[in-house]
């Protein structure tokens, strides 16, 4: 065990088994469930992300389920993509969200230390909640993420399977989405510069300089492109923004402020927050 979670590129492999056995799971229950498809697909990923949270207890490490997050949509969407009859407008939406899971899932296995480290998030519920961290790992951490991207990659599964054809929101929407996810790709590497720089503090840099979560920023507005890829072509199933609006709730309740409480500890923080936005990487008018 210690061999795996020293090594990163043992610690990759690993996790790359866990997750081809949890989709070929997924694949499973879909497939045998008697039920309409987007509930056969909320189950069959509830029950992946089970599989991956056993692994994240046996390897008491919570960051097993990391790529989870970028992984997931990939899948789901190729899946669907395989038995539907490709138009423009799903082969946008494939582009935007095979883009946006190779950048991401590409930063996680750059900044991915091994299995003996865990996101410093996981390691502070689990100081702070104390006895009652095995339920937050398994709700919060594993649980809702997996109910927020299933919610959010849901209007490119419709959009998919309904085989539309594209319009000017097609476009708008893929524009948003290619867009988000270069900025993450932006904000990304120039936090990894600072790091690799050994500058300690706060990072004063680049999109960094005028907000403190450019890269959240991304994150959030990748799903209001799906969100608007699928409804702009399907406008009676406008109940599909669901899934962005849950996502940036997520994120302005709880990725804000635990990234902001740690930054606060840091010298010279409260003039950092005074002269910069939080998401928009544009100067204030008072700075």
């Amino acid at each position: 065990m210690d061999t795996i979670k020293n090594s990163k590129s043992l610690s990759i492999l690993v996790i790359t088994v866990i997750y081809i056995l949890a989709s070929v799971l997924g694949v499973f229950i879909y497939v045998k469930l008697p039920l309409p498809f987007w509930a056969s697909l909320l189950l069959a990923d509830v029950a992946s992300t089970v599989f991956v949270f056993i692994f994240s207890l046996i390897f008491k490490n919570a960051s097993v389920y990391d790529p989870y997050w970028s992984v997931q949509p990939v899948i789901i969407a190729f899946a669907f993509a395989m038995f539907s009859r490709l138009t423009l407008a799903s082969v946008l939406v494939l582009i935007s969200v095979t883009y946006w899971g190779i950048r991401l899932t590409g930063n996680w296995v750059y900044t991915f230390g091994g299995l003996k480290n865990q996101d410093w998030r996981y390691t502070k519920l689990d100081k702070d909640t104390g006895k009652f961290y095995p339920l937050i790992n398994f709700t919060g951490i594993h649980m809702v993420p997996t109910l927020v991207v299933y919610g959010a990659t849901l209007p490119a599964v419709f959009l998919i399977r309904e085989e539309t054809g594209a319009n000017a929101g097609s476009f708008i929407g893929t524009f948003i989405c290619i867009g988000a996810a270069t900025l993450q790709l932006i904000s990304d590497i120039q936090m990894h510069r600072y790091r690799k720089s050994g500058t300690k503090g706060l990072i004063n840099t680049g999109l960094w300089k005028y907000a403190r979560h450019p890269n959240y920023l991304g994150e959030i507005l990748m799903w209001w492109g799906i969100g608007i890829q699928a409804v702009s072509v399907m406008p009676s199933r406008w109940y599909l923004f669901a899934g962005a609006i849950a996502n940036t709730i997520l994120f302005f309740t709880v990725s804000i402020p635990m990234a902001d409480k740690r930054q606060s500890s840091k010298p010279g923080y409260s003039g950092y927050h005074a002269r910069t936005r939080s998401l928009l990487p544009l100067p204030k008018r008072s700075a």
